[in-house]
Order: C-alpha cells, then structure tokens, then sequence
C-alpha cells in the first residue's frame, strides 16, 4: 500500500523516523512525503497500523505513548500549509514546562505569528498569543518548540496574568538552576529595561 518509488520496507522505516521525533505522530503530508499514497491512509486505519486522531494528523498505533501527547497534536495542529508548525508554547504553559512554577494552567498557552490563520476551532484548542518571536527566545523541550525561561517570564510580567508571588518563585528557580543568567538578562535588547528591573527585583539578593 505504498507508492511504487520507495519499497514496502523503506517507506515505513522512512514515516517510523519522522514520527519517531514526534511522540509518534505524523501528519499527512508527512505520510506521503515518506510514500504513502493518500489514497491508502484509510486503508492503515482500518487494518490498526495508523490512529487518525484529527483531520490531517495520525499517530503509529504501536509506538509507545508519549510523554506529552497534548504538546505533539497541537504542535502539529498548528502548522501552516506547508506543514511546518508554527506555534511555540509560552507564557504559563512554558513556566510549567521548565517546572519554575506550581501552576497548572488549564489549558495550554501557545505563541502563533501575527500572520497566523487560525484553523477550525477544537475542543480545548490552545489560548494563542500573536507575535514574531525571535529564533534566539525559543527552546525545546519534550519534541516542541518553547519560549525560553527569559522570554517566557519577561511575557508573563508583561501580561500579569500570574499572581507576583509565583513570579518570584520562578524568577529565583530559573536564575538557581541556571536557566538564566546575570549576564543574559543584561545583554538581551529584547527585553524592556522596566522588566528587566522588576525581574532583578524578583531575584532579590540571591
């Protein structure tokens, strides 16, 4: 059931390692890219190869689970037509993320560019912020892109959407474990002198 330029064995070792990269998901250019004939993807969902878990995203149904599946799907929910995702998870999902604060949002938080065309809302799709983000301001973490802890909190104090104290607890966390430093936190121009203040506050003598 796949294309006749690739063989049987190549094609599904070809989609095995992009999923493999994604918590085992794939969507379905993906899919064709490595050689499955679109018209052969009910055929995998049928026989149990393939789960289609929304239009256009499937995952390998004997991949072990991932850590975070809800970060994979909507990481790739958020790709644009060429594919390619364009969300990158901030604000109080990225502070959870990085385990700098007890927060749990309820739902994810996620960066899209101010081009973004939304797509067909789902249930729980992500709070989106709309902003270019510089590519020195993003990270990885569990297969997808993340705001950076500097970037991540300087956003927070800008929206206030989280309570001072848990700012502060996130502020000494990150600077402790350093995943930011004195000399980032001076050097980066992206960041508003008045935030760069009020995180140095935050940090306090430490």
């Amino acid at each position: 059931m796949t294309n006749s330029r690739h063989s049987h064995k190549d094609t599904f070792e070809h989609l095995y390692k992009i999923a493999e990269v994604q918590g085992g998901y794939f969507t379905t250019k993906q899919a064709e890219a490595a050689g499955f004939s679109q018209k052969n993807h009910g055929y995998h969902v049928r026989t149990g190869n393939w789960i289609r878990e929304r239009r256009g995203i499937y995952r390998l149904a004997k991949f072990p689970p991932a850590e975070r599946p809800d970060l994979i799907f909507w990481w790739l929910w958020s790709r644009n037509r060429d594919d390619v995702p364009q969300g990158v998870y901030s604000h109080e999902t990225a502070l959870s993320l990085y385990d700098l604060s007890d927060i749990n949002p309820a739902r994810l938080h996620m960066t899209v560019p101010r081009s973004f065309q939304r797509r067909r809302t789902l249930s729980k799709t992500p709070i989106l912020h709309r902003a270019n983000i510089h590519k020195d301001d993003i990270g990885r973490r569990f297969g997808v892109k993340v705001t950076r802890p500097l970037k991540t909190i300087a956003d927070l104090l800008s929206t206030r959407t989280v309570q001072l104290d848990h700012m502060q607890q996130a502020v000494k966390q990150a600077f402790r474990l350093g995943l930011i430093t004195r000399t980032e936190l001076a050097r980066n121009r992206r960041v508003p002198p008045a935030i760069k203040k009020e995180i140095e506050q935050l940090r306090g003598d430490q």
